[in-house]
């Protein structure tokens, strides 16, 4: 089962990329005392990903920042990956990029993919979700192949 609103984020070990490299973090002390937008997807590199659910967060950063938010982009990749991933990007530093190697903060969220079928493996749903103070307000999952509701536009809309 997946976690809804109204739940605690859970536990669980990912990788922050900053200037520095890749560093872990716990997640539950991630999210504590912030209001945060986490959007995930399928994979770094990927086509929607890299043309439209990235670019859009990292158009619509100033937006969030505004409303004294934090976005974080998560994918299950490598912590290389995602550093790569967010060069070629041109992500700013105040966009939080998370890598979830080995899948387990979106298995504890409850919104892994198998895309085993494509030579991908364990993934993780396009999803987006805020939350204040480690508690989930808002979450949106996206139905498979769809990009839709978890867009930054969708989430600001949200956030209203």
């Amino acid at each position: 089962m997946s976690i809804q609103t109204g739940q605690a984020i859970p536990a669980a070990s990912v990788s922050l990329i900053d200037a520095d490299g890749p560093r872990s973090v716990r997640t539950d002390a991630l999210f504590a005392g912030r209001r945060i937008v986490l959007f995930s997807v399928p994979g770094a590199f990927t086509p929607t990903c890299s043309s439209r659910h990235l670019p859009g967060y990292v158009a619509q950063l100033p937006a969030f920042r505004a409303r004294d938010v934090e976005v974080a982009c998560m994918a299950v990749n490598d912590a290389y990956v995602m550093q790569a991933w967010a060069a070629t990007q041109n992500v700013p530093p105040a966009l939080m990029m998370l890598a979830d190697g080995n899948g387990e903060f979106t298995r504890a969220l409850g919104l892994e993919l198998d895309a085993s079928a494509y030579g991908m493996g364990l993934r993780s749903r396009r999803f987006a979700l805020y939350a204040v103070d480690g508690i989930v307000r808002v979450l949106q999952v996206e139905a498979p192949g769809e990009f839709a509701v978890s867009s930054a536009e969708a989430m600001l809309a949200a956030l209203d």
